[in-house]
């Protein structure tokens, strides 16, 4: 499926950082300082040994070499992008979140409701500018914000792409939609950058995530990348509009039979992130993908699983948001 086709962005002059920060995001003052072209920089370099993600192959993306579970080299591929106004009511708001779907992952969960783009890999190519056109298109569009799905894998690509889209006026908080897998040394590239994360914490056990998402040490990777997201970003923010400005919204797939390993999951966010930590528990598990091909995934969850999972949620001091 090729991107969609996006009418010719309306450039307009960037505003300066020294608006109110509660508006415009963080990166404009890096932008101000010359450091978000520096970070860019830094991010394309280290595509010639690969560290983006705790997978760590150290492939030459560059050169092509394509031996990255991601299977993305020197360019992003896009699926799509449009106005999105579904998932949490706090991103999309009255006028929507502007969401652009990357191709690709650095995961392979086998229930994945995106299977075609993220393990298939259905998009198209896109250069650092078309990426930036994207982003102001949605800005025209009057989305609250720019929303990156399955980004960990094309952190340089959008590091490139955004003081391009900064010089024609982008001013929208930036939502780093990620399936957890983040290194922290990556995450330090987006410091100052992302102003809300929204990480899924998948798993309370890393032989399950091996198994259903052939990724290794999980638990570990994951939770040493959200208590780097909180430490940049603190709890939710959320304006008088019900839109969130900045924080940490934190979702966790309740898998059947207590695969997920919820509960462990609320304890390590409750007593290593804070009790106070946005929390979206979602219930909607479907057999996506190829879950069919294992037993255990392979029904829809039931009900009352979900509603335990809530209830474990409360008890660890969590407020779980809808």
């Amino acid at each position: 499926m090729a991107v969609r086709k996006s009418p010719s962005p309306k450039y307009s002059s960037p505003p300066s950082s020294s608006h109110d920060p509660a508006v415009w995001p963080a990166y404009l003052a890096l932008r101000d300082k010359g450091e978000l072209r520096r970070r860019a920089e830094r991010a394309v370099a280290a595509l010639r040994d690969c560290r983006m993600c705790p997978n760590d192959c150290g492939a030459d993306r560059i050169d092509g070499t394509n031996r990255t579970l991601c299977r993305v080299g020197r360019h992003a591929y896009v699926h799509s992008f449009a106005v999105h106004r579904g998932g949490e009511a706090c991103l999309a708001g009255a006028n929507g979140s502007g969401t652009i779907f990357f191709s690709g992952c650095n995961m392979r969960c086998l229930y994945c409701q995106n299977w075609e783009i993220a393990v298939q890999g259905e998009g198209e190519p896109v250069t650092a500018e078309a990426l930036a056109d994207m982003m102001i298109d949605l800005q025209n569009q009057g989305c609250h914000n720019i929303h990156l799905v399955s980004p960990t894998h094309v952190t340089a690509h959008i590091l490139e792409a955004l003081p391009i889209a900064v010089e024609r006026g982008l001013h929208l908080p930036l939502v780093w939609n990620s399936g957890g897998y983040d290194s922290v040394e990556t995450l330090a590239l987006l410091d100052g950058i992302v102003d809300i994360y929204l990480p899924d914490v998948k798993y309370g056990d890393s032989r399950t995530a091996r198994l259903f998402s052939s990724v290794h040490n999980y638990v570990d990777a994951c939770q040493a990348a959200v208590i780097e997201m909180y430490r940049q970003v603190g709890n939710l923010e959320v304006g008088a509009d019900g839109v969130a400005r900045r924080g940490l919204l934190v979702r966790h797939l309740v898998l059947p039979d207590g695969l997920s390993g919820a509960e462990a999951v609320f304890a390590f966010l409750a007593r290593e992130v804070s009790p106070d930590v946005a929390i979206h528990v979602m219930g909607h598990y479907h057999p996506y993908g190829r879950a069919r091909q294992h037993p255990s995934l392979s029904q829809p969850i039931p009900r009352d699983q979900v509603e335990a999972a809530l209830t474990a949620a409360r008890a660890a001091g969590l407020k779980p948001i809808t």
